[in-house]
């Protein structure tokens, strides 16, 4: 597939209840959309395959749609740090910082995400510190011979718990969803993660017109579940 191949694919999915919804959203966003869910995207996104050529033609467009399809299709192989680096720079609308450093995204699967994450955590740009987290997410789930050690996510916790008086609410839900991962990984990362939770309590969650119940690190870090597998 080239660019004018995937744009048609895009359109024969619009969603026109999802069109009016991004304007209602964003009114004054730069870019257009096509309605579509992330579920539907991804769907698509398998259509396409993984193609960084592709993905990086598909980057430079102001449809919305087409940017989370640039960053489905990547390779992560193939995507540099100058890359991201670029990349982070147009990502602050919509889903896209989620889109881009959570969920499975291929540029959380590259080699050097860990030093990434670590470096734009400690960044004084709201966007990196956000995609910083959702990085520490995806290392979180990782348990292969190249995943980061406890002392690596010790490490997060430590700037966690310095930081976390600093940051708006978007931050923070980043920073919860970074101290979940970590604290699934072993009971005393769970104990240490905990604390913090404790300490920055539920966090608000605004999400347009959806009334949201705050996120609650705690909670989740303290279920029967989680500490069952933790203790077994």
């Amino acid at each position: 597939m080239n660019k004018t191949d995937v744009l048609q694919l895009l359109q024969d999915h619009r969603n026109e209840r999802g069109i009016k919804n991004w304007h209602e959203l964003y009114p004054d966003s730069p870019f257009s959309s096509l309605g579509m869910g992330l579920t539907v995207l991804r769907k698509l996104a398998k259509q396409v395959g993984k193609d960084h050529d592709l993905a990086q033609a598909l980057w430079d467009s102001d449809v919305y749609e087409m940017k989370v399809m640039s960053v489905l299709v990547d390779d992560p192989k193939a995507i540099s740090r100058e890359q991201v680096e670029q990349q982070v720079e147009d990502i602050d609308f919509g889903m896209m910082v989620h889109v881009y450093s959570a969920c499975g995204a291929p540029v959380a699967k590259t080699p050097f995400i860990d030093e990434v994450a670590v470096d734009w955590a400690r960044s004084d740009d709201e966007v990196r510190k956000r995609c910083a987290y959702g990085f520490v997410y995806e290392l979180s789930k990782k348990n292969t011979k190249s995943a980061p050690d406890d002392a690596y996510y010790e490490a997060i916790l430590d700037h966690i718990e310095q930081t976390h008086e600093q940051e708006n609410n978007c931050v923070l839900l980043s920073m919860g969803a970074a101290l979940m991962g970590i604290g699934k990984r072993s009971l005393p990362l769970n104990q240490r993660a905990l604390k913090i939770a404790q300490d920055i309590g539920p966090i608000p969650v605004e999400s347009g017109k959806t009334q949201c119940e705050p996120m609650d690190v705690s909670k989740h870090l303290t279920s029967e579940y989680i500490l069952g597998k933790l203790k077994a």
